[in-house]
């Protein structure tokens, strides 16, 4: 394999060898949204792939209204008949449902699900009024709070037209945020015994305190498709509310200090409030520096691609191992290929297999 390699770097001719070296190189990103003409917008639900961002922003009129971000366009859903204000919080993996709450003609908000430009409103678990907070990949799953007949706030789970009411932490009331992809796992807000507003994760009938940052209060309102990250915002020591990524493994981090580098000075991020499936991108809102402006905001997460030599498996040897991960990977597309996408464009390709043929031997 070896000898066969050489003898065909030794064919390649010097056009050849430059046009390999030309990279692409990608980054870690954060976009700010803007607003539908008002001073202020939060993003609280983002697609699978990023390209759909929900949340609620003032109107010139100064109005609160639920939208839908899409290439860079805020869409008004509007509201429910009759009603004045809305807020989206929740979007399927597809963009194509979305859930917030919507007052009505006689003034109540209360829980929606929209698709296809129609509001549903979801009801109540004998209250008045409801919010619809988060939905499964899929759009069959609602999460969020709704009053009950004791006029207590409790988190919920809808599905197939039926609220479940989820408990509390031992205090009275609490609020569900967001749903893992498959509606089994739900995240959220609970007050514990002694009054305390605390982030949880439920899963199984089970509700989980999910801690703080080092202050009293915290509240989660993402998880990952796999229920195994949860975002929100929590108080730190000094009491600062800070946007936090918990997993199971690392407990909670404060996003501000994991991704300084990509925030300009004064600048700060409060609360990440969704995840898409693959964890890649968070969106949330915070203080924008530039435009001093509080918004929404967009983090890409994902490492910087870096180029290399057809090293893949970073060894410090280009051989036949890594030969062989390229072309097992020959044709693959997309933005997390690891280091089989040498030259960082996104595919496998005749490009990448050339480059580890021009270096191969190198370092060994």
């Amino acid at each position: 394999m070896k000898h066969w390699a050489h003898n065909g770097l030794k064919a390649l001719t010097s056009a050849c060898a430059l046009s390999l070296l030309a990279t692409v190189a990608w980054s870690q990103s954060l976009t700010w949204l803007g607003t539908l003409g008002g001073r202020e917008s939060w993003a609280f639900g983002v697609s699978a792939d990023g390209a759909v961002v929900v949340g609620w922003s003032d109107d010139a009129a100064g109005q609160e209204r639920a939208f839908r971000w899409e290439n860079g366009v805020m869409q008004d859903l509007g509201t429910l008949p009759g009603g004045y204000r809305s807020a989206a919080f929740g979007v399927s993996a597809d963009g194509a449902v979305v859930v917030g709450w919507a007052y009505n003609a006689a003034g109540q908000w209360r829980a929606f699900r929209w698709q296809n430009g129609v509001m549903q409103d979801l009801g109540t678990l004998g209250g008045n009024e409801s919010s619809a907070l988060g939905v499964s990949a899929n759009g069959a799953v609602v999460v969020g709070g709704a009053y009950n007949a004791a006029r207590q706030f409790r988190a919920f789970r809808w599905e197939n037209g039926v609220m479940q009411d989820l408990g509390t932490l031992g205090g009275s009331e609490s609020a569900a945020r967001g749903v893992s992809a498959n509606g089994a796992v739900v995240v959220g807000w609970a007050y514990n015994a002694a009054g305390q507003e605390r982030a949880f994760r439920w899963e199984n009938g089970v509700m989980q305190d999910l801690g703080t940052l080092g202050g009293g209060r915290s509240r989660a309102y993402g998880v990952s498709a796999d229920g195994a990250v949860v975002l929100g915002g929590a108080e730190n020591a000094p009491g600062q509310v800070r946007a936090f990524r918990w997993t199971v493994g690392g407990g909670m981090e404060d996003l501000n200090i994991t991704y300084a580098s990509l925030l300009t000075d004064g600048s700060e991020l409060w609360v990440a409030s969704a995840i898409s499936p693959d964890g890649r991108y968070i969106v949330g809102w915070g203080y924008n520096a530039t435009t001093r402006r509080w918004e929404a905001f967009l983090l890409d997460t994902r490492p910087r691609c870096t180029t290399h030599n057809g090293d893949v498996d970073a060894n410090g040897c280009v051989d036949d191992a890594d030969l062989l991960a390229v072309l097992s990977a020959f044709g693959n597309t997309g933005s997390n290929l690891g280091r089989v996408d040498v030259n960082c464009d996104q595919t496998v390709d005749d490009a990448d297999l050339l480059q580890v043929l021009f270096n191969f031997g190198s370092g060994c």
